[in-house]
């Protein structure tokens, strides 16, 4: 049925398109994106369905446009040229594109990050042409190359810096010791997360930590203080639009003060074919916002009611990743403190698709959350009648969350089948 591509048609000068110039087409259950390579505009869409004559529904879209520019790297022809590409048969998450450099200049940019936030929680932010995007894209790229120095140091030795048992979610987390489904099944990935509070002197008593990271120290440090100056940017255009007084989120997540903001190091090795799972159960997740970087596909998530055709069951669609981008996600955090305006999106990670599947899937991550002491409230509206606020502060919240599905197999005290599958019914991971 309807999955014939019409052409992009835009009106300058604050024209609207019509209904058939669509940038996302729906087809066979899925979003199909269909942006052009070639043209970028200062506005962004907004989903609409047309009841057609004959019955079925159709996709259509509604843009406001007030100028049109070539791009000289198209958006469709950024791929990481030293690895297999991202099948072009497989249909992606309509997720919004930004541009840092525009957020900085135009009041279109900003709107456009207020309606992803609200409507996905997810959107691709294109680092280019901004001196702290540049700055992110070339210490990402020096943050990846330390994680194969991490994990060759091998799972016996990195298992002295799992630091679960001293109820922290930092330093790593071996293969295999959380729970992704109601089957019981464990996760396929390992991961090492460096704390902000120590790379930046902030800690009282920092955790030990394996040569490299020390060795590192300058590199991480200045990798968290720009992807920390991103997450106080973002707060401070959601800030406007929220109408809140100035500094009313900024405020809670400052640099110099303790919180769970970290880096996450992953490392999810090539699955067999014949026994493809889930990497990384489905969740959301529980600080302010997320900042991913990753060059295989992999990541999914599972698009709201919201944008989908009524009656249509959401299903989970792929993330494709951008050479020159990050993938930014809002969190629970953010969703206690504006009273659910902003939106948490559920996700969850699988194996590559296509040929990207035979390589080891490598990401860099930058958790941005609430200082400790903060407590999760809500900062936007009145409290509505019967609603119950969390009476814990951000580092208790993030503990709670962050441990729930780990040590489920710890050596010396594994959890049977139904523990496990008990384990992720208590979690409320499967609702």
């Amino acid at each position: 049925m309807f999955n014939r591509r019409l052409p992009y048609q835009c009106h300058q000068e604050g024209g609207i398109t019509t209904a058939g110039s669509r940038i996302y087409s729906w087809s066979k259950g899925v979003f199909h994106s269909i942006l052009p390579c070639n043209t970028r505009s200062d506005k962004r869409f907004v989903f609409g369905f047309h009841q057609l004559s004959q019955g079925p529904k159709m996709a259509t879209q509604i843009q406001t446009v007030t100028s049109i520019s070539a791009s000289t790297d198209p958006f469709e022809n950024l791929p990481f040229r030293e690895l297999p590409p991202f099948p072009d048969d497989i249909p992606t998450a309509p997720l919004h594109r930004l541009s840092l450099s525009a957020l900085r200049k135009t009041v279109a940019e900003s709107e456009a990050l207020f309606a992803a936030s609200k409507n996905l929680g997810f959107f691709y932010l294109d680092l280019r042409d901004d001196d702290l995007g540049n700055a992110l894209i070339q210490g990402s790229e020096q943050v990846f190359d330390i994680g194969p120095n991490i994990f060759d140091l091998g799972r016996e030795k990195l298992a002295e810096y799992d630091h679960g048992a001293k109820g922290s979610i930092m330093g790593y987390k071996g293969y295999g010791s959380q729970v992704v489904d109601e089957k019981g099944n464990l996760d396929r990935n390992e991961f090492f997360n460096i704390p902000k509070d120590d790379i930046l002197g902030i800690s009282q008593e920092p955790l030990p930590q394996p040569d490299i990271i020390h060795h590192r120290a300058d590199l991480l440090k200045s990798f968290m203080t720009h992807a920390h100056e991103l997450v106080t940017l973002l707060l401070t255009h959601l800030e406007k639009h929220l109408q809140l007084p100035p500094q009313a989120l900024t405020s809670l997540h400052r640099l110099t003060s303790p919180s769970g903001d970290h880096i996450r190091l992953i490392r999810a090795p090539p699955q067999p074919p014949s026994d493809l799972r889930t990497s990384l159960g489905k969740h959301t997740d529980f600080g302010s916002i997320t900042i991913l970087f990753n060059r295989l596909g992999g990541l999914q998530i599972l698009p709201p009611p919201a944008i989908l055709p009524p009656g249509q069951p959401p299903e989970w669609m792929y993330v494709k990743p951008i050479r020159d981008h990050c993938i930014i996600n809002f969190g629970d955090a953010m969703t206690k403190f504006t009273r659910g305006v902003v939106r948490s999106n559920i996700h969850r990670v699988v194996a590559p698709p296509g040929q990207q599947g035979r390589e080891t899937r490598w990401s860099v991550v930058y958790f941005g959350r609430p200082e400790d002491d903060v407590a999760l409230r809500g900062l936007v509206g009145e409290k509505e009648n019967g609603e119950e606020e969390e009476g814990m502060n951000a580092k208790e919240w993030i503990k709670l969350q962050g441990l729930r599905l780990r040590n489920a197999n710890v050596a010396g005290k594994e959890m049977g089948l139904e523990e496990r599958r008990k384990l992720w019914e208590e979690s409320g991971r499967g609702t």
